[in-house]
């Protein structure tokens, strides 16, 4: 599963950027940058509470770090795999991780298609909650990934702007235990999904022809979640209004009829009328059953807000209104003052599952970024900083099988500072999970999650040919479940010193701390790494 999973990771790369087309494709100059690479380290990793355990590994690496952009496509890649080969107590184990974004103009001025792909090791508590930094030690060990694929439109008919999208994702969680339970409440963890989404727009400009710009749109979204047939759809139409107010500033505004429904089937149960619980850990479906809906909601929805866009680099879209039969916010701001520095916040409203809210995150980002990464562990820490400002795929908060209300916010601020570069990613995520009565996820209906999450990265070149690197991270969430509250944080620095143009010396420290209710233990690890890495 593994090595199919590398396969896709890679295979988007490849179909972006390719050394055939490193120089032009039919007279396009592209700016193209593969990296692949080696890495030999030796780790040692030293229990600091509860107990005083050391270990020591070898940690072999391969990966590769791409980007290629051009007047018509671009792309930016990074995966990696890396075998860990413990010695005395120290358990052996391999890791994917990764992270693409890609696009290809296929029509000009028409058609793109878009690509995206990640692979993330995590570490999973006992009440459900996820940290994206996991400790060295394999039973901590969970893989996420998130794929996802889809053409995009943009042209103009007359004085009317007519676009589109459609994409197809698919999203898994692999673990060993699958089923948690925290204060007797089980947790059945998602296993995996598939999502679609699909919209269209037509409209006219302000002053084009009429002073105010009017457009009409339709769209519809679902996922389905492998869980107990889980079924999220979400169908909508509407009409908007945009009225200029300023040449930087317009009111706008738009209602329309929504039908949402969140649906599942019951687990299969034993003759006592307990559920059955399969050889994956996880609650097996009854195919029997028949689908009970959960949520279902038929009717109008409005939202009013404001665009403003001053300049070049700032703009500006916040609204206000009534969906999922209860009032919504969202929005989105930018702004780039310079070529040194960028900010970018996102604020979201929505019902989906899981893998469709990662989908979500991943489709999010700029196909031109760099991603930043553990020196220690090598995992990707979903922070990313690039020419387009940085991104974040972090809100990962629990993993619920259960579909939810999803509202929050992720931002990022990148500046570079003479040669030294600082991204910080933060977010707050909350989580109103959806259960229908009679099943076994109504114990789940009504239940609250929330994630707060802060990510920071830093780089400095050191002389001309050594570089320093430091990364931090904290992570609270909060459940309404029993003793299901946990703390991550942890910090890390290292140091790389060229000895020949493809050859670096490598040196790395990091300490990592998890404080969960779930346990009556906290857990903190100190390690540190020294090795060697080759650049093809």
């Amino acid at each position: 599963m593994r090595t199919l999973k590398a396969c896709l990771l890679i295979g988007l790369a490849t179909h972006f950027v390719t050394p055939a087309f490193a120089q032009s494709d039919g007279g396009e100059t592209r700016n193209v940058v593969i990296q692949p690479y080696i890495e030999v380290s030796q780790v040692i990793s030293a229990q600091i509470a509860p107990g005083d355990d050391v270990i020591t590994y070898t940690q072999v690496a391969a990966g590769v770090d791409m980007n290629a952009q051009g007047r018509s496509s671009g792309a930016s890649v990074s995966v990696r795999y890396e075998r860990n080969i413990g010695y005395g107590d120290a358990i052996d184990n391999d890791t994917i991780s990764g992270i693409a974004r890609g696009h290809l103009t296929v029509v000009p001025r028409a058609v793109t298609f878009e690509a995206g792909a990640l692979a993330s090791r995590t570490r999973v508590d006992g009440n459900g909650a996820v940290s994206p930094n996991p400790l060295v030690t394999e039973d901590a060990e969970s893989q996420i990934y998130s794929i996802y694929a889809g053409p995009t439109l943009a042209t103009q008919v007359g004085p009317v702007d007519v676009t589109g999208a459609a994409r197809i994702g698919y999203n898994r969680f692999e673990t060993q235990n699958a089923i948690f339970d925290s204060g007797g409440n089980s947790i059945d963890v998602f296993d995996d999904s598939v999502t679609y989404n699909g919209q269209v727009r037509a409209g006219t400009r302000p002053g084009e022809p009429l002073p105010i710009g009017l457009a009409v749109s339709a769209g519809i979204k679902q996922e389905d979640i492998s869980n107990l047939d889980q079924r999220v759809r979400d169908t909508f139409v509407r009409a908007d209004v945009t009225v200029p107010v300023s040449p930087s500033l317009a009111v706008v505004g738009g209602v329309g009829y929504e039908n949402v429904e969140v649906s599942s089937r019951d687990a299969l149960r034993d003759v006592n009328g307990d559920p059955i619980v399969g050889a994956d850990g996880r609650l097996v479906t009854d195919e029997a059953s028949p689908r009970i809906l959960a949520f279902d909601v038929d009717g109008l929805l409005w939202d009013v807000g404001v665009m403003w866009r001053p300049s070049s680099r700032t703009s500006l879209s916040a609204s206000v209104g009534r969906r999922y039969d209860s009032t919504t916010y969202y929005g989105n701001f930018s702004y780039t003052p310079n070529a040194q520095m960028a900010i970018n916040l996102a604020v979201y409203d929505g019902i989906g599952g899981f893998g469709g809210q990662l989908n979500n995150a991943l489709a999010g980002l700029s196909t031109d970024f760099e991603a930043l990464r553990n020196p220690v562990t090598g995992d990707f820490s979903g922070l990313v900083s690039g020419a387009e400002g940085s991104g974040l795929v972090n809100s990962i908060g629990s993993v619920r099988s259960s579909a939810f209300r999803g509202r929050g916010f992720r931002g990022t601020i990148q500046e570079q500072i003479g040669g030294m570069t600082a991204v910080l990613g933060v977010g707050y995520d909350r989580r109103s999970f959806i259960g229908a009565q009679g099943t076994v996820l109504e114990s789940a209906d009504g239940l609250l999650d929330e994630s707060y999450y802060v990510t920071l990265g830093l780089s400095q070149n050191v002389g001309r040919t050594g570089s320093l690197s430091s990364n931090a991270y904290v992570n609270w969430f909060d459940t309404t479940s029993p003793n299901g509250d946990a703390t991550a944080f942890g910090t890390s620095i290292a140091y790389s010193q060229a000895i020949t143009t493809k050859l670096s010396a490598r040196t790395a420290l990091a300490v990592d701390y998890v404080d969960s209710e779930f346990s009556a233990e906290d857990f903190a690890v100190a390690t540190a790494l020294l090795g060697l890495r080759y650049d093809f």
